[in-house]
């Protein structure tokens, strides 16, 4: 056979023998992160119990709200004293089950030992397998399996034909269909042929027609279209056999008869009939073209179903649209909308998910002599898509086509390829198949060949007889595939078309021009005109394309084969004088025949080679052995000119052949001639075309998927094929069967066995005997597995044998990866450039190169060390250590290509990990290390680099045995061997077996010498951690995410790793984690700060809240906001929120959520799984400043973890957007975070570029293009979160279901690791009994974990480990750390509130223990009963969903243990825990009113200020009450209100204060605080039953202390400065700044002082007052029984500034309108004194005044501003008009007026917004009062326009119009004359006269000023106006001047000396004193 047939065969069908890694799925690159995976992983969990879920639902809670409301207003019901019913409830009520043996006394160790067996119980074993992985694109270690090298399809369409029904039935009709692609002008199938002719039909041609195979009897086939577009058409075409005249006339009957009128044509028909049977008796074996039609593709695909088709379609029908078309719609397959659109090609078209349609064709046109070419074809095919189409005005033939199209299916039965091959073998012989349809693509497809074909097309196209002598009609084309020139020599290898045999030997085309058919006697029935041919293979080269030969008129001579016709052999006759005259074209579809020059001659040389066959003909060359070398060397180098699709199509022989000769070098005439470095640059340079022309086929590390999968299947060692050339059964049994063998590698199903062997390289370290390859592999390989002793030299070298005799010595066998790294080590220049563009394909090469030696060498079970000669190892040294540099050096000028290069040598490397000896790896991977190490310290931005350095790494440590590389057994001794390996020796032995010993704890626990030694690259991964982490590492703050992703990815990975899942083995695992914890707690300042969202329960914090925004307040945070703007990005400030701030002082970049939480998982991670007692150990060593930043670490932990709530899941699920604090967090992370060129390529390998790049001005970054750095910034749409589109947002019921099952899985998990955390601190302390300091951190942190929503579970446990906490340090509590024992108070009330009856149990256990322990130290427990009270009343101040009924049945559980403590019977303790639990009884029914009106704010705070009097003699708790109120003003934004409620509390504080110390500076109690507000004497401590404030228990809170007075103070001022109340903020320093002074605390008085000046700045600003608007004034009146105890109150409200009267009005009807119903509430109108008796007893009324303050004369002196005017306001009036007979405004001597002046309880802004009404007086003015009161007003107007400055005109001009101008009603003039024109009669309004006149006299001046000042400020154009003014001025001055010039005698008499009371004169107006 020939040597290149044989070739290619083995190629196709050889077995391949691919390496397999047993444990490779194992590693981290198959991470088990994956969402699938995550679910398997979580099936069976419990669901945990949360209150939070458990707490009743919304809207049922609401309407019991509703009801309290309606039933009472009153705040009386029951009195604050009515304790007896109220005891008798709780004593009648059920407590909650007791827990057993809690009164007993055990032992602290045998509480420990069973809370420690209990917690341990039933923990979910897989921490990550509950925490999602971090979101990353693809994990760059992920490399993915290359797909199969299989057959290229396009997408495959199924077409089967029903039925083809004309109007007669009366002859045979042949069809054949084929795709055309019109805009390509190609035809883009081969035919498919079928006939639908009846079986009385076929009858009619059993003569000429063989018996049918049943493959040519299929109706369906299957086409593949790799380009679908709008321009396919499927076109049918139809012949019948050869008759009598032209296609028209045969064509007629079938346009003229209808089927309907048969009986009628009955005669006709018969003849019709008739002549065609003797047509097809005679002529059965020729054909005529009759008629055709065509079926615009798309559009059935695009609207299969619809009846409204695309108009071109419609014309191929009759004219009309009616029932033309009819189809079967399928509606089980998947609608339109679900196209989805991947293809290449166009975008609508896609073939693979439209619904299935069935066409019916009904008209056909008929073909036309012509026309029949394909060019002819295409301009009707372009003229169908026209609307008007040429086609529609022929007449059409009638005819019914019925065809089905749809998708075809994955593997449909019964199916032939093109070579009528099964393509999956079935039985049944009968069945009627399916054929596949060769494709010829429309443009070029670049898939390597996996199958044998070899098929040839011939399509003859026209002929020009017109210069032949003679008649020649009814010409048809005789083609036959001759092996000689006898005609006996035809070969039956062209395929038959329909219903005849499958391979024929001769085939016709249809006869075309002819004219008649009419048989003269005797002539035969075919007579040849001419003869032509081609050969075929010329030179070994298959001749193909147009052809236009001579035809010669007679049979040519012999050996006329060698010849081409175009040769004129002597004596011929041709017609046409030897022109060219029949045209034809010959196509190939070959995987045999390369079809390219360059590759045949490539192929022929290296097989001439083989055969060692000289001269070799090559074309038209003859090449002799001397000449063999140059012609071998210059055809590998022209490899480069050949065309890329024949390469891509032949690249698995292309690639062997050029390996073959770089381990096999040839020997030519004695020589042996190297080629390596010929056939290396070969290889590199087309690896590289490959590389640049096929850009859609690479992975995400840029490896193509070509060559990806040329390595993993097809590549094997030379010397390793199996020793019979072929594997094919017997040989080769004809080409034709090679297709069988070769088919199996076209459906990826068969791969199992069928093709692939797998080697598996087990790790030798861990499992099976070293000598054989373990039984996967044999179970693997099976009946395959070869004989091991047969000589493994192959073929190649056994046919050459006789060179032995030539050279006497065998060609040298090299091995190939030895060979390569000695080529890539040489290479340099272009060849080096080329190969490192794409090393990785010379890594892998190399790698299965090894392995395959390995392999077939019997070598796996050698020690690594000797498993490869010294020479290799230096080459891959040397190769490694110059690409490090290569990647060093190029970083910034070859971005892509150096993350290429970088993760190919990582991968290169974490491949030589399972083969070659890990010291050595070791030794490579730190040579990388030093060269990036050296480069690092000069670059001054270094982050791209350590970013490659992190890839690298991470590739590496997604080794499957990454663990055991890290020998996690040895001891941390001083290595044997030089570092960084330990002997690999001690490698073979290293299971887990050995103990730890004793050995220096801290090593094991710091990146310290020995651990980076011992365990290399965990040492690595963990300082690469803490050098990123590090806050001075300059411009890595990009990196954060990347270096924790590696980190949470390695530990997730062992979590799931089924070989470590015993608990000893992963206590091992864990120990190469040890260091993180160190890491973690130093990040600690940088670390996201959860706990910021509970704003009550900060972590230990020191804010300095001045300087600081806190983060949630702003979106985005600055870091990014500057980063957008294109600035570098600063240091990133915060405060400290830890305790600890890091020594140097420095500020610290923040971590984003998102990595915080992976940071802090994996910690929590290596808690877990830690052997506790080396941890011990090891807190045992570290310093109280240490072992406090682990407990902030810890403290930090349970608010990260905190379960969300299932309410919290569906909210966000509710929102499209999630603007959750994490989703910031990863848009900052995207903005900022370092996004390579590699995620670049994963985005375009996926089609997605939304990427914007915001480069910056990178000052720091030499090359423009800084990824890794901060200053570059992307936007990645995929990042932000804007991913509506594409993710199902709402998620449904069951998913939102199973998150929260996970997350509060998650959160119990978490914080019971946390709490065996502490436990195990708390042990260190008991057993080093010293650091007792830090027991108050524990507890600080067990008391967070208590306060945060936690599962019942968990709070089981909580609760038993701090009983047993307090059990062993009581002390602690109640002498050290008091503030944490009221927050314990707090947290266990909260609980015992819970509505889940366990925890109850549990904290109320817990709860009577703390007051047992209490009064067991000191015969009383007044410090819990004082803690317990204020908890309670904070607990009921501030909690929404407080359940009083739950809380009760707590402290009946309280009162039972007290009742059942046998212990203390005898002691006052049962007593004393009565007393408490009834008194926090009176208190819970008291707060529970307060929850009736937590709607009504009014009432609320009145409520809040009667609880805090009721405490005042219990100053704590009377100040827990005073900061309730100010909380709730704050939220109602009453500033000023909450300002007074802090003033108050320091006032309090202030007191008792100087009760305990006498400090000169301090106040010296309320009266110093009189200034700032009058009401704060309240809070003088003078009644009888005041405690002392030194009494245990009392003032003990943190606020009773100066600093705690100082705080308030600084709250109030902050408060004050809010409302706009400067001038009071100074009143505050006051009070302050000698505290401050006496403290010589000069930083905090600048600070002060520097306040104080933007105070007194805003005053100046703001003199005039309008600015600052500090409240307006409302009298409230309340009427109706409804009411309760507000009927008949009256109050005084303080409402925003601005609103109005009817604002108020609107929100008290409103809201008593919900409360009564709004029929009952009723606002009266006006504010006349309100009569109850006329009211309805059953409506309430509310009666609304506006009100002003009010000041008499005297208190005018100092009120002088504005603020003073609007500050301790008590006094308030407001004016009702009316006159005597009842109407309220009558003429002006009938006028009176009624002032009101109420006086208020306390003064304003008061500790409460509205105040009771305590005192009210009236002042009736008589009209000539009321009209002097209008003229002094009038006057001040007047003045005020007047001297206002800067002046203003317009202002001036209205007043003066109201004062001079005539219409005036009732104005000036007319109030003189009614008043004044005479004295009055009666001497008590003598005065009132007199005043009037006054007050006249000085109107007059005021209007000569403003005339005055008008007329300096008005221009030209208002003269005129200034002349009226002062016309009208005159006027009424005339009018006035004698009525003013009138004095009353009687008042100017002699003074007498005064008797009477100064006061006199306005005693003698009517005055009412009503009080």
């Amino acid at each position: 056979m020939d040597p290149h047939v044989r070739d290619c065969i083995r190629s196709y069908t050889e077995d391949w023998a691919i390496v397999i890694r047993k444990y490779h799925k194992l590693g981290t690159g198959f991470n088990p992160n994956t969402l699938d995976k995550q679910k398997e992983r979580q099936k069976g969990l419990p669901k945990q119990v949360f209150e939070s879920d458990e707490a009743p639902d919304g809207s049922n809670y609401q309407d019991e709200q509703d009801d309290l409301k309606r039933r009472s207003m009153s705040i009386d019901d029951t009195p604050r004293g009515s304790w007896a019913c109220s005891i008798f409830d709780l004593k009648n009520s059920l407590p909650d089950a007791l827990l057993p043996n809690l009164l007993d006394r055990t032992p602290n160790e045998e509480i420990d030992r069973q809370n420690d067996d209990q917690r341990k119980s039933n923990r979910h074993k897989e921490l990550f397998g509950l925490h999602p992985s971090p979101d990353e694109e693809e994990p760059i270690e992920r490399l993915s399996v290359p797909d199969v090298p299989k057959e290229h399809f396009g997408q495959r369409l199924l077409v089967k034909c029903l039925s083809l029904k004309f109007e007669i039935e009366i002859e045979p009709i042949f069809a054949s269909l084929a795709l055309y692609d019109v805009k390509e002008k190609k035809k883009i199938s081969e035919n498919f042929y079928f006939d639908l002719n009846s079986e009385q039909m076929k009858g009619l041609l059993r003569p000429h027609v063989p018996p049918a195979a049943i493959t040519t009897l299929a109706r369906s086939a299957i086409f593949s279209i790799t380009y679908p577009s709008q321009d396919v058409f499927l076109v049918i075409k139809l012949e019948k056999v050869l008759q009598q005249g032209d296609i028209g006339e045969c064509a007629e009957p079938y346009m003229i008869f209808k089927e309907a009128d048969a009986t009628k044509n009955k005669e006709k028909l018969e003849k019709l009939k008739s002549q065609a049977d003797q047509f097809c008796q005679r002529l059965g074996k020729y054909r005529m073209p009759f008629a055709w039609t065509a079926i615009h593709l798309m559009n059935i695909v695009s609207s299969a179903g619809s009846l409204e088709r695309d108009s071109t379609e419609v014309e191929i029908s009759t004219g009309e649209r009616k029932g033309s078309w009819s189809e079967r719609r399928n509606s089980s397959i998947v609608g339109r909308r679900s196209l989805e659109r991947t293809t290449s090609g166009d975008d609508a078209c896609n073939l693979t998910s439209f619904r299935p349609a069935t066409l019916t064709v009904t008209n056909f046109f008929k073909q036309e002599g012509d026309r029949l070419s394909d060019e002819d074809l295409y301009k009707f095919l372009a003229d169908m898509r026209r609307p008007s189409s040429v086609l529609r005005r022929l007449r059409p033939i009638t005819a019914q086509l019925k065809i089905d199209i749809s998708p075809a299916p994955e593997n449909p039965h019964y199916c032939l390829t093109p070579e009528l091959l099964q393509v999956k073998l079935y039985p049944d012989s009968r069945v009627r198949p399916t054929r596949e349809i060769l494709e010829f693509p429309a443009r070029d497809v670049y898939v390597p060949n996996t199958t044998y074909r070899n098929l040839l097309y011939i399509y003859p196209q026209s002929l020009n007889f017109a210069n032949r002598q003679g008649s020649a009609r009814n010409i048809t084309v005789k083609v036959q595939f001759m092996y000689g020139e006898d005609p006996s020599n035809a070969m039956p290898v062209i395929f038959g078309k329909s219903s005849c045999s499958e391979f024929s030997k001769e085939a016709y085309t249809a006869v075309v021009y002819h004219n008649s058919c009419q048989q003269k006697q005797n002539t035969p029935l075919e007579t040849p005109v001419g003869y032509t041919w081609i050969p075929m293979l010329q030179n070994g080269r298959l001749k193909t394309g147009q052809f236009c030969l001579p035809v010669s008129l007679e049979k040519p001579p012999q050996a006329y084969s060698v010849l081409s016709p175009e040769v004129p052999l002597p004596g011929m006759k041709w017609v046409d004088n030897h022109k060219g005259v029949f045209n034809v074209e010959v196509v190939a579809v070959s995987s045999i025949h390369t079809q390219d020059p360059y590759l045949d001659k490539f192929f022929a040389l290296v097989n001439a080679l083989d055969e060692h066959m000289f001269p070799v003909r090559i074309g038209d060359m003859r090449i002799m052995e001397n000449n063999l070398e140059n012609e071998l060397k210059s055809s590998i180098s022209a490899l480069n000119s050949s065309q890329l699709e024949p390469v891509v199509r032949f690249l698995h022989l292309l690639l062997d052949k050029l390996i073959l000769l770089v381990v096999r070098p040839p020997v030519i005439a004695g020589q042996i001639v190297n080629l390596g470095q010929a056939s290396f640059e070969a290889m590199a340079s087309i690896i590289n075309r490959l590389h640049k022309n096929l850009e859609g086929n690479h992975d995400q590390h840029g490896r193509n998927s070509l060559l990806a999968s040329y390595i993993y299947y097809v590549f094997r060692l030379p010397n390793t094929y199996p020793n019979s050339p072929s594997p094919g059964p017997g040989g080769l049994g004809g080409s034709v069967h090679y297709a069988t063998m070769a088919r199996s590698a076209v459906r990826p199903a068969s791969l199992n066995l069928n093709r692939s062997r797998s080697l598996s390289n087990s790790n030798p370290d861990i499992s099976g005997t070293p000598t054989s390859p373990d039984d996967e592999v044999r179970s693997i390989i099976g009946s395959k597995a070869m004989d091991r002793s047969c000589n493994r030299m192959s073929s190649h070298t056994e046919t050459s044998s006789f060179l032995q005799t030539l050279t006497g010595r065998l060609p040298t066998k090299k091995l190939f990866h030895e060979e390569l790294a000695l080529q890539w080590v040489v290479c340099s220049g272009s060849v080096r450039e080329s190969a490192l563009q794409q090393a990785w394909f010379f890594f892998e090469l190399m790698v299965k190169s090894m392995v395959h030696h390995l392999y077939f060498n019997d070598k796996l079970g050698a020690p690594r060390k000797t498993r490869f000669p010294e020479r290799f190892m230096d080459d891959i040294a040397a190769l490694v250590s110059t690409i490090a540099n290569d990647i060093v050096s190029r970083f910034q000028k070859d971005t892509e290509m150096v993350e290429r290069l970088n993760t190919s040598l990582a991968f290169f490397l974490n491949d030589l990990l399972s083969v070659m000896d890990r010291g050595f790896v070791f030794s490579l991977i730190k040579t990388c290390y030093k060269q990036v190490s050296s480069k690092l310290y000069s670059l001054p931005n270094p982050s791209i680099l350590v970013s490659l350095r992190l890839d690298f790494l991470r590739i590496i440590c997604s080794h499957e045995h990454y663990v055991t590389l890290n020998l996690p057994c040895s001891l941390l001794t001083p290595p044997a061997s030089p570092s960084p390996s330990v002997s690999s020796a001690t490698s073979q032995s290293s299971g887990f077996s050995t103990n730890v010993q004793d050995q220096k704890i801290a090593n094991m626990f710091e990146l310290s010498v020995p651990f980076r030694q011992q365990h290399y690259l965990a040492g690595l991964v963990l300082t690469e951690l803490a050098v990123i982490l590090d806050p001075e590492a300059e411009g890595l703050f990009g990196l954060h995410k990347k270096v924790i992703n590696m980190v949470h990815n390695l530990l997730s990975s062992h979590d799931s790793d089924p070989r470590y899942s015993d608990p000893p083995t992963k206590a091992r695992v864990a120990m190469l984690y040890l260091p993180l914890i160190g890491i973690i707690m130093e990040t600690v300042p940088q670390l996201y700060d959860f706990t910021e969202t509970h704003n009550q329960r900060g972590r230990p914090i020191c804010i300095a809240t001045d300087d600081y925004e806190s983060e949630s307040g702003s979106m985005i945070s600055q870091t990014v906001a500057m980063a957008i703007a294109g600035t570098s990005v600063p240091q990133l400030t915060r405060p400290g929120s830890f305790l600890l701030t890091s020594t140097s002082g420095r500020q610290h970049t923040t971590f984003s959520a998102e990595s915080s939480r992976s940071l802090l998982i994996c910690l929590l991670w290596v808690l877990k799984n830690a052997d506790e007692t080396v941890l011990q150990k090891w807190f045992t060593d570290l310093s109280v400043l240490q072992l406090n930043r682990l407990l902030d670490l810890l403290y930090l932990c349970v608010s990260c973890f905190e379960y969300k709530g299932k309410k919290v899941f569906e909210r966000m699920n509710s929102l499209t957007f999630k603007k959750s604090k994490d989703m910031r967090a990863k848009l900052e992370e995207a903005i900022l975070g370092s996004i390579g060129a590699r995620q670049e390529m994963v985005r375009r390998s996926r089609g997605q570029l939304g990427t914007y790049t915001i480069p910056s001005p990178s000052e720091r970054s030499p090359s423009g293009s800084a990824f890794g750095s901060q200053e570059n910034l992307r936007w990645r749409k995929d990042m932000t979160h804007w991913r509506q589109n594409t993710e199902k947002l709402d998620k449904s019921r069951a998913e939102i279901e199973h998150e929260a099952l996970i997350d509060g899985n998650l959160a119990t998990e978490a914080n019971l690791i946390i709490l065996d955390t502490l436990e195990i601190v708390v042990q260190t302390v008991s057993v080093t009994e010293s650091k007792e300091s830090i027991l108050g951190g524990v507890l600080k942190v067990l008391l967070h974990s208590m306060a945060c929503n936690q599962s019942a579970v968990y709070l089981q446990h909580c609760f038993a480990t701090q009983r047993a906490l307090v059990s062993k340090f009581p002390e602690l509590l109640f002498e050290e750390e008091t503030e944490q024992c009221a927050d314990l108070c707090l947290r266990l009330l909260r609980h015992c509130s819970s509505s889940i009856s366990t925890i109850r149990s549990h904290a109320s256990a817990s709860l009577y223990l703390l007051m047992r322990q209490n009064f067991e130290i000191g015969n009383n427990f007044a410090r819990v009963k004082m803690q317990v009270t204020m908890s309670l009343s904070s607990l009921v101040g501030t909690s929404q969903n407080f359940n009083e009924e739950f809380l009760r049945r707590s402290l009946k559980t309280i009162l039972t243990y007290a009742e059942e403590d046998l212990e203390l019977r005898e002691t006052t303790f049962p007593d004393q825990v009565q007393d408490l639990v009834f008194n926090l009884h009176m208190i819970l029914s008291d707060t529970v009113k307060m929850k009736e009106h937590q709607e009504d704010p009014e009432m609320l705070i009145d409520l809040m200020y009667r609880i805090a009097k009721g405490y005042q003699t219990s100053p704590d708790l009377r100040l827990t009450w005073l900061q309730n109120m100010a909380g709730k003003h704050s939220e109602r934004s009453n500033h000023a209100e909450a300002a007074q409620c802090l003033v108050h509390s320091a006032a309090l504080v202030a007191e008792y204060l100087s009760m305990l110390e006498d400090r000169k500076y301090l106040p010296v109690g309320c009266v110093t605080f009189q200034n700032i507000s009058s009401n704060v004497l309240e809070e003088s401590a003078v009644s009888d039953d005041v405690v002392s404030p030194d009494e245990e228990g009392i003032c003990s809170g943190k606020y009773f202390t100066e600093s705690g007075l100082v705080g308030l103070l600084e709250q109030a001022a902050a408060s004050f400065s809010m409302a706009g109340m400067y001038e009071a903020v100074n009143e505050v320093y006051k009070v302050l700044i000698p505290i401050h002074e006496a403290n010589r605390d000069a930083k905090k008085l600048s600070t002060i002082h520097g306040k104080l000046q933007e105070a007194f700045g805003k005053i100046v600003h703001q003199s005039t007052g309008w600015e600052r608007m500090f409240g307006t004034y409302f009298r409230v009146g309340f009427y109706g029984t409804k009411f309760g105890d507000l009927d008949e109150q009256e109050f005084v409200y303080k409402e925003p500034a601005i609103t109005k009267l009817a604002e108020i009005s609107h929100r008290l009807e409103g809201f008593y309108g919900e409360r009564f119903g709004e029929d009952v509430v009723e606002v009266i109108k006006d504010s006349n004194p309100v009569d109850k008796c006329k009211l309805d007893p059953n409506k309430a009324y509310i009666q609304i005044t506006y009100v002003e303050p009010y000041f008499d004369t005297y208190e005018m002196k100092d009120r002088i501003t504005y603020f003073d005017k609007n500050y301790n306001l008590r006094r308030f009036m407001y004016c009702t008009p009316f006159t005597l007979d009842g109407r309220a405004h009558g003429d002006l001597h009938e006028q009176f007026k009624r002032k009101t002046i109420l006086t208020t309880s306390h003064a304003f802004p008061y500790i409460k917004t509205r105040v009771n009404v305590t005192h009210k007086e009236e002042i009736i003015l008589t009209p000539i009062e009321v009209a002097i009161e209008d003229m002094q007003k009038k006057t001040q107007e007047l003045a005020f326009a007047t001297h206002q400055d800067p002046a203003d005109p317009k202002m001036l001009q209205m007043v003066l119009q109201g004062s001079v101008g005539t219409t005036v009603n009732q104005g000036p003039l007319e109030v003189a004359q009614v008043f004044l024109s005479e004295i009055p009669s009666d001497p008590k309004l003598f005065r009132h006269h007199n005043k009037l006149r006054l007050c006249f006299k000085d109107f007059t001046k005021r209007c000569e000023d403003a005339l005055r000042k008008n007329k300096s400020l008005i221009g030209p154009d208002q003269k005129e106006y200034q002349r009226e003014l002062e016309r009208n001025y005159h006027r009424l001055k005339e009018a006035l001047q004698p009525l003013i010039n009138r004095k009353i005698p009687q008042l100017y008499k002699a003074v007498l000396p005064v008797t009477c009371h100064r006061d006199s004169f306005s005693r003698m107006s009517l005055r009412k004193m009503d009080l």
